[in-house]
């Protein structure tokens, strides 16, 4: 819906005698973009916002200084199963969407639609699930022997920690080989019923973990917590969706996906962003832990987990209209494309900016009054910046998931060197500074590299791809570049 729309449902709903209160709550749902999909998603993350409070005030109630880092450390070091996935899953999504646009699902519940386009899609769903099942196994083997020698060589503790990481790996290795089943699912543009479910999902890890935390399960929590989302996954997926992946034990009798020929020459650069993502995003907890103990460690862990969660929040408008994008794409509708990406950014820019002023504003008056909770959190120096980091990070969120929508990684360089210039200032002023050195490195990367040279590459891009001279294949030619 585009402003002049919201102007002409304003005027007509203050022109009527006594509009209703639900008229003008329609009027402000669809200025704010809310449709069905970002509803869900906006109630998970303000679930998520609203209970990791909670969490983390049982985290700072029940367990001590040292295992709160123990707990944030186990969190971030989960995060190299990037490593054994390489991007797939968001290869997935943008594959399925190109051929979603000549689908749908039947009144049975089964994929139907053009012969080809769902030959195609059948035979991304098997390999991906292939490939997700070896990701899985390597994934509990490389994580637990790697986190074992980390931890080993780390602060001395007489804490027990070995078997809860061991079965953290287990259980999240299993959740990891789900992760083409979600992938194909939001591809096929179900995302209303996968956000929602995932808000479910939320609420009950929420519970598990909340549970097993204030009853002293220790570093036993996340585990219990992500046995419940697997139990529960499970129970969804084999139940609503069941005639849904029915349809990819069919065999393909037409043109199918070449993994080589067309997945590869986008996923190993997709593999890289995301292994650069890693190094920007999940080394602070680790480098704290490792050169400034577990308690500094657990404040790291805590204040980003703060900062994440806004994050989480804003990159919802964004987000879920990937699969949009992709279908706005392969009919060439690039007006509507763009039109819909700028609405998106805008509000998530506004939400993240509002958020993160009042989350910088409650750290400043913990450490104002001097509360005790504010020795769990880092100081508002620190905290003002990787905030900052968070809210700039706005502007390019949007940017890469509309290029990545043509089924291409024109940010890859981007992405390499930000990690590398964020990961080496995280590490050489994370040892000496602490965690003010490291949020002041991620905030000047952000601030004059990652932000500036995105957007140029961003509008270099959609000139070369939307111009009339380039044909209809252009925007969608994997590996064209910009």
């Amino acid at each position: 819906m585009n402003r002049a729309t919201v102007v002409d449902l304003q005027t007509t709903s203050e022109a009527a005698p006594g509009p209703h209160l639900l008229a003008r709550i329609r009027v402000l749902m669809r200025f704010a973009e809310l449709d069905r999909a970002i509803f869900y998603g906006i109630v998970h993350k303000l679930w998520q916002a609203g209970t990791g409070p909670l969490t983390a005030l049982l985290v700072i109630v029940c367990f001590s200084p040292e295992m709160q880092g123990f707990y944030y450390t186990f969190l971030s070091m989960l995060m190299l199963q990037v490593f054994a996935e390489l991007g797939l899953g968001q290869v997935i999504i943008q594959f399925a969407s190109h051929e979603w646009a000549h689908l749908r699902l039947n009144q049975e519940g089964y994929i139907s639609g053009d012969p080809e386009a769902l030959s195609r899609l059948l035979s991304l769903g098997r390999f991906a699930i292939r490939w997700y099942s070896v990701a899985a196994v390597l994934t509990a083997a490389g994580l637990s022997i790697g986190g074992f020698v980390f931890f080993s060589h780390s602060t001395p503790t007489t804490l027990t920690w070995a078997s809860p990481w061991f079965a953290l790996c287990l259980m999240s290795a299993m959740m990891l080989a789900l992760i083409p089943a979600w992938a194909l699912l939001e591809g096929c543009n179900q995302i209303a019923e996968v956000y929602h479910f995932r808000f479910v999902e939320s609420a009950l890890h929420t519970v598990a973990l909340s549970t097993a935390i204030a009853l002293g399960a220790g570093l036993w929590s996340p585990v219990l917590s992500t046995a419940a989302k697997l139990v529960y996954n499970v129970m969804f997926l084999s139940g609503r969706y069941r005639e849904f992946f029915a349809s990819f034990r069919s065999r393909s009798r037409g043109e199918q996906i070449s993994w080589r020929l067309e997945l590869w020459s986008l996923q190993w650069k997709f593999a890289l962003s995301w292994l650069a993502g890693y190094f920007c995003f999940s080394l602070f907890t680790p480098v704290a832990f490792r050169y400034h103990g577990a308690v500094v460690a657990g404040q790291v862990g805590l204040t980003l987990s703060m900062a994440n969660g806004i994050s989480a929040i804003a990159t919802t408008w964004v987000f879920s209209k990937a699969p949009t994008f992709g279908v706005l794409i392969a009919r060439r509708d690039h007006a509507s494309l763009d039109d819909l990406m700028f609405r998106a950014a805008r509000m998530g820019l506004i939400v993240a900016a509002g958020a993160a002023s009042l989350a910088w504003l409650a750290v400043y008056l913990l450490n104002a009054w001097r509360s005790s909770l504010a020795l769990r959190l880092l100081t508002p120096l620190p905290t003002g910046l990787f905030l900052m980091a968070v809210v700039l990070m706005q502007l390019s969120y949007p940017q890469s998931v509309y290029l990545r929508a043509h089924k291409q990684e024109p940010f890859l360089g981007l992405s390499i060197a930000s990690a590398v210039l964020i990961g080496l200032s995280t590490w050489i002023l994370g040892r000496r500074f602490g965690p003010t050195g490291m949020a002041a490195g991620y905030a000047a990367v952000t601030a004059f590299i990652v932000v500036p040279v995105g957007t140029i590459i961003w509008l270099r891009c959609r000139a070369r791809w939307h111009a009339p001279a380039q044909g209809p294949s252009a925007a969608t030619a994997v590996g064209a570049g910009c």
